[in-house]
């Protein structure tokens, strides 16, 4: 993988949210549910996701700004910078490895600077490799992505959701607290094999939409229909909430736009509190009532509901 912050569009002093505001654009243009007919996309889309997997984790993202591990979090070559002495007929100790090396014991400069590890077959500092030097850790296994739709609802509750992996186990997922649509869940592990263990698998969790409920921070709203009768006369009603229907009571003269407050029946916050449910009233008359025309006939409401906005 090239540069990660090159891949996600961003500079190397970004922020976290900028990191993560640009990942998240970037998924969902480039998610393979939206380009089924561009491979090219879920390629780019793979790329992204690892992009980000790196710089979102704040040791890893200092480890690679420092040199210590590659794009892909890999352990850097802990040689580099030592090639280009033999090359010119030089080597990495100033002179030839002729007479300008007379009376120096060359195993002991290659104990200090390989751990004094030698081949056991006596073939002096390189037979069988470097000893006890440094090695590159063997490679993992790649990194799998998925999509994970969920309701509002759920989202809200932290409802258990279960996921099926590639290799066709299923797993049981706990949400996590503020979940929302773009967060990313790993699963350690749970990715493609590889000589150096697991890759691991990355979740993107979904919200869908909801046909009545909307999100507003930490706050979920809903537009509740009340009658004229309920309205005026006060009544007490059954609403929807992501936990279930409970009862709300209507004060009598209550208008359309007023907001009554559900607390904790909202979204789940990283401190363990909820939001609350957040109920507007909208007064909705019945179309062309024979009986209410008769009722209203020879009164009407003085007021002018619209002074306030200066008409």
């Amino acid at each position: 993988m090239s540069d990660p912050y090159a891949i996600l569009g961003v500079a190397r002093n970004a922020s976290e949210k900028d990191i993560k505001s640009a990942y998240r654009k970037l998924a969902k243009e480039l998610h393979p549910d939206r380009n089924k007919e561009n491979p090219k996309a879920a390629e780019r889309f793979s790329e992204v996701t690892r992009a980000y997997d790196l710089l979102s984790d704040a040791t890893k993202r200092a480890q690679f700004d420092r040199g210590e591990i590659d794009a892909d979090g890999n352990p850097a070559n802990p040689f580099a910078g030592m090639g280009g002495g033999y090359g010119g007929g030089g080597n990495p100790f100033g002179g030839g490895m002729g007479g300008g090396a007379e009376g120096i014991d060359l195993s002991d400069l290659f104990d200090g600077l390989f751990g004094g590890g030698r081949s056991s077959s006596g073939g002096g500092p390189f037979g069988g490799g470097f000893g006890g030097g440094p090695r590159r850790p063997p490679a993992k296994g790649a990194n799998v992505s998925y999509r994970l739709k969920i309701s509002l609802t759920d989202a809200a509750t932290r409802a258990p959701q279960r996921i099926t992996l590639s290799d066709g186990k299923t797993i049981d997922l706990k949400l996590p607290a503020s979940v929302e649509d773009g967060t990313q869940m790993r699963l350690a592990g749970k990715g493609e094999p590889g000589p150096g263990g697991n890759g691991d698998a990355l979740v993107t969790i979904v919200v869908e939409p909801h046909a009545f409920f909307r999100r507003d921070g930490d706050n979920l709203r809903l537009d509740l229909p009340v009658t004229l009768d309920e309205a005026v006369n006060g009544a007490k009603v059954k609403v929807p909430t992501a936990d279930g229907a409970v009862m709300l009571t209507i004060a009598p003269g209550s208008s359309s736009g007023k907001v009554l407050r559900l607390k904790e029946k909202g979204f789940s916050r990283k401190d363990g509190t909820r939001g609350d449910q957040l109920v507007t009233l909208q007064i909705e008359l019945p179309a062309d009532d024979a009986d209410l025309k008769q009722r209203l006939e020879g009164w009407s409401d003085g007021r002018n509901p619209r002074a306030r906005l200066g008409v």
